[in-house]
């Protein structure tokens, strides 16, 4: 049998670690089959040499997290455990402290993971970048925060949102209204982030003046955008020559965000989706970067990640792209 302690710096640390209940400890115990006790300041782990080890460096983990101000929560212990797995633990000290923006009901807006810190650092940096990956990995909605804090510092004078507008499986062609009414259920959760950072009021006030925009792809043709964010969502369901019509409508003082999952393509006929040929085209393009996030950078419900995972082994085992039967 192997112990070791932990000293952590304030009884408010120790309460966030163990949890309501202990349940964020008990979460290690059954990962790392250790007993872990609290007596104080002090956290005293025991068991085999390995597994007190492991939970050690999971403990110090999530304290480097609370210290920065995280909740913690089933999802961020079980993202620590992964980062333990590939001995990237220490990374944990890279998230940033501070945060993007602040919603209308006081909620900061920051990276939770490594792969979200990597994609807003990108996206600070650079003019084009493109965000690749599952579902609840945050892509659009950071991208959304940054876009709400270049407007709110006058870096750039509107925002601008867009998506194909393709349907994944529904026909909403008979709906009734005009083509804005048609295409608006597309651009949905364009909307509902907006409303979060801005309040709907806020939100409403500035797309009348023309400083927000929220249409289909398809409104872009023939425009050029000058001191823009432009966020264009659900990117793999861009036809090659859609991507190549959005990407040089860039004017100047504006920057461009791609978001999208490869895995989910709705585009009919088989038809190749113009994000895959973008990824591959430029790479190498100087002042764009991709960013590739993984089933890690899931911050919705535990069950999504586990969701994710089952997808993409079926898909290996039935040597599919999109895990389809």
């Amino acid at each position: 049998m192997a112990e070791k302690t932990i000293t952590v710096d304030s009884m408010d640390t120790m309460l966030s670690l163990f949890g309501s209940y202990d349940e964020n400890v008990n979460l290690i115990q059954r990962e790392y089959n250790v007993v872990v006790l609290g007596r104080g300041e002090d956290i005293k782990v025991t068991g085999d040499e390995q597994g007190v080890f492991n939970a050690c460096e999971a403990i110090n983990g999530l304290i480097t997290m609370i210290n920065k101000g995280e909740k913690l929560s089933e999802q961020t212990i079980r993202y620590v455990f992964a980062l333990v797995r590939e001995g990237r633990q220490y990374e944990l000290q890279n998230l940033s402290d501070d945060g993007i923006c602040v919603t209308i009901t006081g909620k900061v807006i920051k990276p939770k993971t490594l792969g979200q810190k990597r994609y807003v650092d990108f996206i600070r940096k650079n003019t084009i970048v493109l965000g690749i990956g599952p579902a609840g990995t945050g892509k659009t909605y950071l991208a959304v925060a940054m876009a709400v804090k270049a407007f709110k510092a006058h870096e750039v004078e509107k925002i601008i949102l867009t998506r194909p507008a393709v349907e994944a499986g529904e026909k909403l062609g008979f709906l009734p209204g005009d083509l804005q009414n048609k295409v608006d259920p597309y651009l949905r959760p364009l909307y509902d982030a907006l409303f979060e950072m801005l309040g709907p009021e806020s939100f409403a006030r500035q797309q009348e003046r023309g400083c927000i925009e929220v249409a289909p792809l398809a409104y872009m043709r023939g425009r050029t955008l000058d001191n823009a964010f432009i966020i264009l969502d659900e990117a793999q369901n861009t036809t090659n020559e859609q991507m190549k019509m959005f990407l040089t409508r860039l004017g100047f003082n504006s920057k461009i965000v791609i978001t999208g999952d490869i895995t989910q393509i709705d585009l009919p006929d088989n038809r190749r989706s113009g994000l895959i040929q973008a990824m591959n085209v430029l790479k190498d393009v100087e002042d764009i970067k991709i960013n590739r996030f993984s089933d890690k950078d899931v911050v919705r419900h535990k069950l999504v990640q586990d969701i994710i995972l089952a997808y993409e082994k079926y898909s290996k085992r039935n040597g599919k792209n999109n895990g389809q039967s």
